[in-house]
Parts: C-alpha cells; structure tokens; sequence
C-alpha cells in the first residue's frame, strides 16, 4: 500500500473522529448547564478538524505531483505530462477530491467561526455544533463512500488517464474554488440562522453578524458563476455562455434565494418585518447549495459538468431530507418567537418593492428548478425522460428580470413605510426621459421590435437597464450635492464621501450597475450571426463587417496532447487587422478532444473563430464563426459587481465634523469708564 494512502486514510478517519466529537461534546454542552468546559473541548476539536483535512487535501495534491498511480483517484484524472497548474486542479477535478476539498472549506469556515467565538459565545456555539453536523456527513462520505485514497488492484499503470481535456484551461484552476466557496459557504448563515431558532434569540444581532458572512459567500458564488461562464464560452465551442444545463441551473438555484436574502433581511433590521420568510430563505439556500452538490454527483441528469454515475446520491437525499426535517420541527416548535413586529402599510413603499423582488426571485428559482427537476420526474410518472431545453426558460425568465430591473430602478426611490406620488414622480422623472431616449436611439438606429420578439426584449432590457443606471446615478448626484453643499467639496468629494458614510447602501447600487451591465451584455445575444464554411487556402467568409480568409493550417505535437490550428486573417474595409488562431486538440492519455477558440473581442462585439476539424473527404479545415455584439459588457459588469460587494463589506467611515466657532460678543467701553 501506498505511504500516501496508508497516511491519508488514518487522517481521515482522525478528521471524522473530531468531528463527530465536536458534533456530540457540543450538543452535550448546551444540553446541560455548567458544561462550558466540555464545549470548550468541543470548539478545540473543531478547530482540530481544519488541520486533519488540510493535511489529508495536501496528501492528495502530492501524491498527483509525484505521479503516485498506485492511488485510483491520481490514476484516474491525473497523468505524468499535466502541467504543473493542473496538478493542484486534480483535487477537485473528481468526485471524491471534490467532496474531500468541499470539506477542507467547511473545515476552514469552521475555524474561523470558532476563533471568533467571543463575539457571542452561546450563539457561537451553537452554530458550531450545527457546523459539525454538517462536517460529519462530509467525511462520513469520504470515510465509506467515495474514498479518495482507494488503491489501485491488481498492476499499476506506467501512466495515468489524465484530467478531463475541458478542465485542461487556467480558469478551470479558479473557478471551483470560486463555487464551492459560495455553495460551502452558505453552511455559515444556515448555521446561525438554524442556531437563532433553536435559542429563540433575541433581537436581529444574529443577522448582523452573518451579515457579511452572507455577502462574501454571495460574491463567491457570484464570481464562480460567471467564471463557469466564461471558460463555457472560450473551452466548448459552442458561441454561447449559457445554456440552461441542469450543473449551470444548480449553481443559479441558491444564487437567486441568497439574492432574495440580502435584499429582504434589510426589512427584518429595520422594520422588524418577513422573519419567518428570511428563516426559509436561509434554509431554502442551504439546502439548494446542498442540492447542486449532489445533482453533480448523482447522475440523475446529464451534463457536461456532472461527474460519473454514483450511488452517492441516496446519502445526499437522506442528508437533505434530515436536515430539512430539522428546520422544520423547530420551526414548528418556535414559529411565535418570528412573530412580525409591523405591517405593510402602503404598496408605495421600499417595504413593497422588497417583497415583490423577493417574489420575482422565488418564481425564478422555481421555474429553474422546476425545468432542472421536469426530466426525472416526467422519467418517474410515464416512464420518458422528457428533456426541458432553453425556450422554456427564456420563456419565463425573461419577463421576470425584466420586471425585477423595474423595481431595481423604482425601489431607491421609495421611502420606508410610505412614499408620496409627487415625491416618486420627481425623482423618477429625469431617469425615465433618459430611459425613454435610449429606446429612441436605439429603435433610430435600426433595432425594429415590432419585427421579432428577441429584438422587443433586447430593446426593453436595455432601455430597462438604462432607467437602473439613471436611477443609480442619481441617487449618487443628489446625495454628493447635498454634501458638496454642506462641506464645501466638489461634487466628485462629495459622492466619495457620500459612498464611505453608507457603505452598504452605495456599494449595493454599485453592484445594481454592475448588474446592469450584464444584462445589456445578454441583450446583445439577440443580433448575434454565425456562419460555417469548408475554407481550403486563400479561402474567404464573409460575417458582418469581417472578411476571414484562411491562410495555412498546422498540426503540432507535444508530450500532453496533439493539435490543429487553422491561421485566419481578419481584414475589415479591405485593411488587415489581426490574425487569429482557432485550434483543436486531442489529449494523448484520454484521447480526447478540446477546442480553443480564437476571440477577438472588444466593447462592441466579439469575432469568435472554432476550429471544427478536418472534413475527412477533402482534408479541407472547418471553421465556424460568430460574431456576438456586446459580451465583454458581461464581464465588466462582474468586476463592477465584484467592486461594489467589496465596498458594502466596509465598515461605514465617521462623518467629518467640524467644531462650531464661538461668537465672541464686543465688548464696548462706556465714555465714564
């Protein structure tokens, strides 16, 4: 047997042992009174947890780096040729590395919650245990069903199989880090919010401190979804970013219940309102997060991102069905302790517009999970599996985001409680005569809606998105005014200024224009055009403004894969202005092929060349190419959401004040003194 294995198993078993301690000692602890020494073991235990599974993922990573074959898991997705990056990919690449690195992050969550114990000792606690419960069925896992040190019977092979050719790209090293970061770290506020029910906590402190629990684990989520995004447009070759994939659909699930969350927990810190509803959308993300692991894993749906086949899914549904009983037996139990402190006291209010978000958000999860779930249960009742493709969600989906860029325009113009019309009519005013001109514009320069209904919707979403960028903007502009007017400061010092007071508040339009962004970026998809073409030398293809005319193709070979490239001159109004490089390779230890599409991509529109192969009768290259307006604006669009969660994550900056000057009266001397 492998050292390796030999040593990574022990440390497994070791990190199961702690756990399951820190899950029972704790319990122990908050059952019984006076027990603070027994939870402290318990916190030290969990602690113990993060060391014993690091050194069991770092294990892993070794024995990939040393080519060690003897272990099923490095002979299966890692091979002697794999560059040096990719070794530390092999982690996650496979079921059973993945499942040990989802729970290398809980363990590090973990221990970051329990070193800040301090900040609530008993509520501290309690979520801890709720977290070793969590970590326990993880390792049960590793421990019983997917061992990631199984060794190899029988002989060995020289070589390996090698990692998956899709994963064989640099984003591929970032992007489930990113995801798994958003799906594991959600366990945090289920755990709190789990934990406030239990103790039937007081007061919204519980939300406040996994307050940015919450927005980090939301950015992560954020960032690792448009980074399976990205690398879906530039590794499949297919000219789209997003095809509604039942692994894609997973991911989205608990991204629009945590949107949901961010956006109504605010009416539970300021008006008291919608505690059993932010109870369910805590528990509801949690349980989506846990879902979107175990539709990987299961097989029960067919996806280019799915891992094989596996019998792991029957633990999954027993996990997720406990833990849903959980929340609801103590929902049961305490539902009077998330009693409402007010009431909705008018539809024009910021009140309504959080709740109707909220709405919107939940009917576009469930048609989501509705279409993702339609295949296996149409197999269940008659037998078929009946396969829901993208006109069904773009069919629903659509009509809500672009009601919900409505209200993400409309809502910061409401007050709390109750907004008058003629308050709401002048500060909307300006916004929607600026909305109402880009589709001016637009319809001017040729966008004809009446002609086709993908060119309605890309006109309404961005003159949509151009009403939440009005809005946002000004918002901006009246607060910096107002300072600039106080303070004496430019109008640019005073929005910066404006932004450091209320951090939250101004990062979270940040992120709305990120948002923005984005959707103006998906409206683009209704203008693209693609064309696909034989091209033999000196060959020419015409797409919209571009003449492509092939110049030679080549082959190559290295020790990890072969390739075939195509040399695409790109001439626009008769003058060269690039040349681009479509290529296709196959990977010699799975022999496998992959694309690696050339882009030339600007703000305006992205020329996206796929090499397709050779035709076998004519030995002649394919190439299929398409022009796609507009899709570096998603992109930008998530750095500005990025930016925008990272300055709602600051702490609020003190406003400046100045002392007031003290009059100092005359004094007058009378003409006898």
């Amino acid at each position: 047997m492998s050292p390796i294995s030999s040593v990574g198993s022990f440390v497994l078993l070791l990190a199961l042992a702690l756990s399951g301690y820190s899950f029972l000692a704790g319990l122990v602890a908050l059952l019984r009174p006076g027990s603070e020494g027994l939870g402290e073991t318990s916190r030290r235990a969990g602690i113990a947890v993060f060391g014993a599974v690091a050194l069991a993922a770092a294990l892993l990573v070794t024995a990939a780096f040393q080519d060690d074959f003897s272990i099923a898991y490095i002979l299966h997705h890692s091979n002697r040729e794999l560059p040096i990056a990719y070794k530390f990919a092999v982690l996650w690449s496979g079921q059973e590395g993945s499942l040990l690195f989802w729970s290398l992050l809980l363990s590090a969550y973990g221990l970051v919650l329990r070193l800040r114990y301090r900040t609530d000792p008993k509520l501290f606690a309690h979520a801890s245990v709720i977290i070793a419960s969590v970590q326990v069925f993880f390792l049960l896992l590793l421990n019983f069903a997917a061992h990631p040190f199984a060794i190899v019977e029988g002989a060995i092979p020289p070589d390996g199989n090698g990692l998956n050719p899709l994963l064989q790209y640099p984003e591929m090293v970032i992007h489930p880090p990113m995801l798994y970061l958003g799906y594991v770290g959600f366990t945090i506020p289920f755990a709190f919010a789990l934990a406030a029910l239990v103790m039937r906590y007081p007061g919204e402190k519980w939300i406040q401190i996994t307050r940015r629990w919450t927005m980090v684990t939301w950015g992560f989520l954020t960032v690792g979804i448009f980074l399976g995004a990205h690398w879906a447009y530039n590794v499949l070759g297919w000219g789209g970013y997003w095809g509604w994939d039942p692994v894609e659909n997973a991911s989205l699930m608990p991204w629009l219940t945590g949107t949901a969350f961010l956006h109504s927990v605010m009416m539970q810190e300021k008006r008291g309102m919608l505690k059993v509803w932010n109870m369910w959308l805590i528990f509801a993300t949690f349980l989506l997060s846990i879902f979107g692991t175990f539709l990987t894993r299961s097989g029960v749906v067919s996806s280019v991102h799915a891992f094989a086949q596996s019998s792991i899914g029957t633990w999954f549904v027993v996990f997720m069905a406990l833990t849903f009983a959980v929340c609801v037996f103590f929902f049961v139990m305490n539902r009077s302790h998330l009693k409402s402190e007010h009431k909705l006291e008018s539809l024009v209010s910021r009140e309504s517009s959080f709740l109707f978000n909220n709405l919107l958000l939940i009917v576009a999860c469930f048609t989501v999970l509705w279409g993702t779930l339609f295949p296996i249960l149409s197999e269940w009742v008659q037998g078929t599996k009946v396969t829901v493709g993208a006109p069904f969600f773009n069919r629903v989906n659509i009509p809500v985001a672009l009601l919900l860029l409505l209200l993400t325009a409309v809502g910061p113009l409401l007050a709390w409680r109750n907004t008058s019309l003629d308050s709401l009519k002048r500060n909307f005013l300006w916004p929607a005569i600026g909305a109402v001109t880009v589709a001016v514009l637009m319809i001017a320069f040729g966008v004809r809606p009446w002609k086709d209904a993908s060119y309605f919707y890309s006109l309404m979403t961005i003159s949509l998105a151009s009403l939440v960028a009005f809005t946002v903007a000004s918002e901006f502009v009246r607060g910096g005014r107002v300072i600039s007017s106080h303070t004496g400061q430019s109008l640019f010092a005073g929005i910066v200024q404006l932004g450091r007071r209320n951090t939250r508040r101004y990062g979270g339009y940040i992120v709305h224009f990120g948002v923005v962004l984005i959707v103006i970026g998906f409206a683009g998809g209704a203008f693209n055009q693609d064309q696909e073409k034989e091209m033999g030398f000196g060959d020419k293809m015409k797409l919209g403004p571009y003449t492509l005319i092939c110049r030679s193709y080549t082959q190559d070979d290295n020790p990890n894969y072969g390739s075939e490239s195509a040399i695409m001159d790109v001439e626009k109004d008769g003058r060269l202005i690039d040349t681009l490089y479509p290529e296709r390779r196959v990977y010699h230890a799975s022999n496998q092929p992959a694309t690696m599409v050339a882009n030339r991509s600007s703000f305006k529109e992205d020329l996206y060349l796929v090499y397709e192969g050779q035709n076998p009768d004519t030995g002649r290259p394919i190439i299929k190419a398409h022009l796609n307006p507009l899709v570096m604006w998603i992109w930008a669009g998530v750095w500005v959401m990025l930016i925008g969660t990272v300055l709602a994550l600051i702490p609020n900056a003190l406003p400046v004040r100045v002392a007031a000057a003290v009059r100092v009266e005359p004094v007058v001397v009378g003409a006898g003194d």
